[in-house]
């Protein structure tokens, strides 16, 4: 399969695409930045082209999509963005692409949305049919593109809901750890390794049906902060502000993704990415 991957240069992206290509698939990557897309072919990894583009440039996608099978679609503005970035980034620059896609005639698009779009739930796990009330500004744009993408008939859509993303060498966890010092340490984490992020991603561009389906990526254990600092060697948070974590208080059911498609997870515990040196 030829496909099309965005947000390359980033966590999820960037090893996602790697291992897409590790499968035999033909990859192309939407950069903004050649050079910052180098890395992609360290290791000896081929099957890997550059295709430069930019979300918010409509007129500059048409090339990016033409001839290949299927999008894959990480690229996302997060951290630092504001509520009207956030907006044209992951939902205009998702509307832009999905377009130049139907037009290319491309059969499949994958999109990577985020645990978020549910908003606080107490606790309980979140199914893929629950509503969705996100409470700022990152995945209510998420949600807008996953709903402006699922009213799409003639584009064949999936959706991955991912939790926090972790191993690999990603630095995510340790980067997490100041913004999550003061949250309450028995509160509980939804993850998903990046091995499984990419067979899940696998399983919905192989799978022939169903199509315009949403899938909750998570894996088998939900630890608590104390457990996911320990595993970088941070101290326990603190609890001194534990309101602050209550837009990131959701946990995801994994249920659908098994149960369609039978996914399970290659790392199922972060007991056991820590003992097989995966992190």
């Amino acid at each position: 399969m030829k496909i099309l991957v965005t947000g390359a240069t980033g966590k999820v992206g960037s090893r996602l695409a790697k291992r897409l290509a590790q499968r035999g698939h033909q990859i192309r990557c939407l950069v903004r930045d050649l050079q910052r897309a180098r890395d992609l072919h360290a290791g000896g990894v081929e099957r890997i082209e550059l295709a430069r583009g930019d979300l918010l440039e409509a007129g500059s996608l048409a090339s990016a999509v033409r001839g290949v099978d299927a999008v894959v679609h990480c690229a996302a503005f997060f951290r630092g963005a504001t509520p009207e970035e956030a907006h044209a980034v992951n939902d205009a620059g998702t509307r832009h692409l999905a377009d130049a896609a139907v037009a290319a005639g491309v059969r499949r698009f994958v999109f990577t949305s985020t645990g978020l779009v549910y908003g606080p739930n107490d606790g309980r796990l979140a199914k893929e049919d629950d509503p969705c009330a996100p409470t700022v500004a990152y995945p209510a744009s998420k949600l807008a593109a996953e709903r402006a993408l699922l009213a799409m008939p003639s584009l064949d859509v999936r959706v991955l809901r991912l939790p926090f993303v972790y191993g690999d060498g990603d630095p995510h966890i340790e980067e997490a750890v100041p913004m999550m010092r003061a949250f309450s340490p028995s509160m509980r984490m939804s993850l998903a390794h990046h091995a499984d992020v990419a067979q899940a991603t696998l399983r919905v561009l192989e799978a022939p049906s169903p199509s315009h389906r949403v899938y909750n990526v998570v894996d088998d254990q939900a630890p608590d902060l104390v457990t996911v600092f320990a595993s970088v060697g941070a101290p326990p948070p603190d609890g001194s502000a534990p309101d602050r974590a209550r837009d990131f208080d959701i946990l995801l059911d994994g249920g659908r993704i098994r149960e369609d498609l039978g996914f399970r997870p290659e790392v199922p515990r972060l007991a056991d990415a820590i003992a097989a040196g995966r992190m």
